[in-house]
């Protein structure tokens, strides 16, 4: 029996445009008082005109090892903008015209607006970018409706960066992200599945970590997909379901 039609084509489109980064579905294992922090950054944006916030909640810098999450939580930021109707700027090492654009529009704009701005790659930025990022910190620095979000690779006081912009860095809150050990993973996905109420065969997180290593998120989604294509061809979850499973996603791990 062909079961590669049983599964609905939604499903392993999922797959390959894993769900939206949210502070909801970052597992904060080791990262909760990050996690916290910004979660209470996101409440102030709506009273930010009302009352004067402090710079520690409006300016937070974190920085870990690549996989670790650190851009995941500043996509979060993004999409929490978005989810209450703001226009977050996001800017990074590849999108000098965002910076120039950015500048403009803080140029131009009332500072009793909300602003809210991201930073990612922070360590891969050039001389031009460094001076511009020096001169928004600034303009944040006075704007208290103005709030900014930061990532990089190491620790300000280790960025190869621009002395004063590494100082200015150390303004608001810094926090290291550490990543989720495979253990912590299994561990994750074994209670979701238990909520979703699946029957998972032992060998399956396992191997999922070993051969299908990504962001959590997207663990998560496979999960879900793996649930529905269990429903729909009315058998267990084991390792050839999720071989097929991914082979239907054009996945090849």
């Amino acid at each position: 029996m062909n079961h590669s039609s049983a599964l609905p084509r939604q499903f392993a489109l999922d797959l390959t445009q894993p769900p939206p980064a949210t502070l909801h579905n970052f597992l904060e294992s080791g990262n909760e008082e990050l996690k916290s922090a910004l979660g209470h950054s996101v409440s102030f944006w709506q009273t930010a005109q009302e009352k004067l916030i402090p710079l520690e909640q409006r300016w937070l810098y974190w920085w870990g090892s690549n996989g670790c999450g650190r851009t995941h939580l500043l996509q979060a930021m993004n999409y929490a903008a978005r989810d209450q109707g703001l226009t977050p700027i996001e800017l990074g090492p590849n999108q000098p015209n965002a910076w120039i654009d950015c500048e403009d529009r803080l140029s131009q704009s009332n500072n009793r607006q909300i602003r809210i701005m991201t930073v990612d790659d922070i360590d891969q930025l050039d001389d031009r970018l460094q001076a511009s990022l020096f001169r928004i910190l600034n303009v944040v620095h006075a704007s208290p409706n103005y709030f900014i979000y930061l990532a990089g690779n190491l620790a300000p006081n280790g960025l190869q960066l621009r002395e004063d912009l590494r100082t200015r860095l150390a303004w608001g809150l810094i926090f290291q992200v550490h990543p989720l050990t495979d253990s912590e993973k299994v561990a994750a996905l074994t209670q979701a599945a238990k909520e979703r109420g699946l029957s998972l065969s032992i060998d399956v997180l396992p191997w999922l970590i070993s051969h299908f290593y990504r962001d959590m998120p997207s663990l998560m989604a496979l999960l879900d997909a793996l649930d529905a294509h269990s429903l729909e061809t009315k058998r267990a979850i084991t390792l050839p379901l999720v071989r097929e499973l991914l082979q239907i996603a054009g996945k090849k791990p």
